[in-house]
């Protein structure tokens, strides 16, 4: 518990809103509540989104975002970054260079697709993120359709998640949690810096509504990181954060519905 008064770690999410909450900067802000940082956000796109998928998405323009981020960083400060769908190559460029100028710790969620597969990330923008934004990244978390996005790597099994994360650690980031999520069986992440590796499992919950779960495990990440965590306590702590949030999911709308934010306090 902290002093009356006194403001909580300070975490800011760089990423595109979700209208449907599940999602996104919506789910950013839940998840660091949840965690008890104070969220903080800089909107790089609008979505018009809801259980069954994608409708549109516009980006703001990077002065912007670069406007947002220098309000927020300038003034109030910052114990981690956290980012999310950036959507075009200006746009991962900007980000990169500010993030870069930030004495903070960095998680790089490198959305590519929404739950759907709707795209999110211009084909366009993947050399930026992979020459720009992956070297600054503390900790960059992608998933399986994202490795093979921005490696060519494929992970069918396993044993393939190794020379995955070697593939994206190539590109420069300190850390990378190669989300195994996508595979059968046990639910098994790779968290690796090229030298320790942990292998994370959690038991596979039999719900669809899994809506925001990238997003959520980022951002709790972030949170750990601002608190003062290592890298591997950091990520342990919000795959178990996740893992429950998962297991309450919950049916909203048409579609696939959200992971549940606020599991521990129901």
């Amino acid at each position: 518990m902290r002093p009356a008064g006194q403001a909580p770690p300070r975490v800011l999410t760089v990423a595109g809103s979700d209208s449907g909450g599940g999602a996104g900067i919506q789910a950013d802000l839940k998840t660091m509540l949840a965690l008890g940082v104070h969220g903080m956000s800089v909107i790089t796109a609008v979505t018009a989104q809801n259980s069954l998928g994608v409708q549109g998405a516009w980006e703001l323009p990077v002065e912007a975002v670069r406007a947002q981020y220098r309000s927020v960083v300038d003034d109030i400060g910052v114990q981690a970054v956290k980012t999310g769908m950036l959507a075009s190559a200006e746009l991962v460029e900007a980000v990169a260079e500010l993030v870069s100028g930030t004495d903070a710790p960095v998680v790089v969620d490198p959305v590519g697709v929404s739950k759907h597969g709707d795209p999110l990330l211009a084909a366009s923008a993947l050399d930026s993120v992979r020459t720009r934004l992956l070297p600054v990244a503390t900790v960059a978390t992608p998933n399986l359709d994202e490795v093979a996005q921005l490696t060519g790597s494929r992970v069918a099994s396993e044993a393939d998640l190794r020379p995955a994360a070697e593939a994206v650690l190539a590109y420069g980031p300190q850390w990378v949690l190669i989300k195994g999520g996508h595979l059968t069986g046990e639910a098994v992440d790779l968290l690796t810096d090229g030298d320790q590796e942990f292998w994370l499992r959690a038991p596979r919950h039999d719900n669809r509504h899994t809506h925001g779960t990238g997003c959520t495990l980022a951002s709790a990440i972030a949170s750990g990181l601002a608190k003062g965590l290592a890298v591997p306590e950091a990520v342990t702590a919000a795959k178990e954060y996740v893992t429950g949030a998962i297991a309450r999911g919950f049916a909203l709308g048409a579609g696939i519905g959200p992971v549940d934010h606020g599991w521990r306090f129901r």
